[in-house]
């Protein structure tokens, strides 16, 4: 636990005074940071996740409602949103890692499962912030970009990295004036990430170091500062914003 939060810096109002917002996923990664940055700008937290310790504990940092339970389980999600207090202003959604595998190893449970973390999570969480999320507010789906390029061996990641802006389009029109915007990230300096490439995890970022047009690797906190920025322009909804710094342009 770091203590608290930071303010907003001096001189300027913090940006989601008065907001409370919802973060699905907030105790690692993406969901952590963003709710630290949603946090300092004023805003009122309210955490999910399934680690019950970790939550705990991000709380305590920030403050926060906390509970704890897999997003997964859509049943849970639905009384999730039913026992929220009205209203909110803010949801941001992250979910696991995509599964690899090529066509000849492939464990239909864990792709049934990825399918449901990055298709139908968003899909039950816009039906029941429905009358939940005051109007103007934003849902905020956090997808990828890997997948635009056909891969060799993982055929399940294309079609869910270009299911996600579609049903966001979509959800947009249908659920108006909730704004409703995915943020498409490339490789993030995560935990998530660390776990999947274990060994090869120092040589990819050495890698994306020296051919990023940045020169360096997009961190958590570019994420939430974007998921913040979306969150106060109203004027923004059906739209993928991409963050990866440039990495589709060196890996095309």
């Amino acid at each position: 636990m770091t203590g608290a939060p930071p303010a907003a810096p001096l001189g300027r109002e913090p940006k989601l005074g008065g907001h409370t917002v919802v973060v699905i996923g907030g105790t690692s990664g993406i969901g952590l940071a963003t709710a630290r940055r949603v946090r300092a700008e004023g805003a009122d937290v309210i955490l999910a996740a399934r680690d019950a310790d970790r939550l705990l504990s991000v709380g305590l940092e920030l403050e926060a409602s906390i509970a704890a339970f897999d997003a997964t389980d859509f049943d849970r999600v639905e009384r999730f949103f039913d026992e929220l207090p009205p209203p909110i202003d803010h949801v941001l959604v992250t979910g696991p890692g995509p599964y690899y595998a090529p066509l000849a190893e492939f464990d239909a449970k864990q792709a049934r499962r990825d399918a449901g973390a990055h298709l139908w999570l968003p899909l039950h969480v816009a039906r029941n912030a429905m009358g939940r999320v005051r109007p103007g507010g934003t849902l905020l789906f956090i997808g990828g970009t890997g997948g635009r390029l056909p891969v060799t061996d993982l055929a399940l990641i294309g079609p869910l990295t270009a299911a996600l802006p579609a049903l966001t389009k979509n959800l947009a029109r249908e659920f108006a004036p909730i704004r409703m915007n995915p943020i498409a990230a490339g490789f993030i300096t995560t935990p998530l990430s660390a776990a999947i490439l274990d060994d090869e995890l120092d040589a990819r970022l050495e890698q994306l170091r020296t051919t990023l047009p940045m020169r360096r690797v997009v961190g958590p906190a570019d994420v939430a500062a974007l998921a913040v920025h979306l969150m106060t322009k109203t004027a923004i909804t059906g739209a993928t914003f991409d963050i990866d710094g440039g990495q589709q342009l060196v890996d095309a």
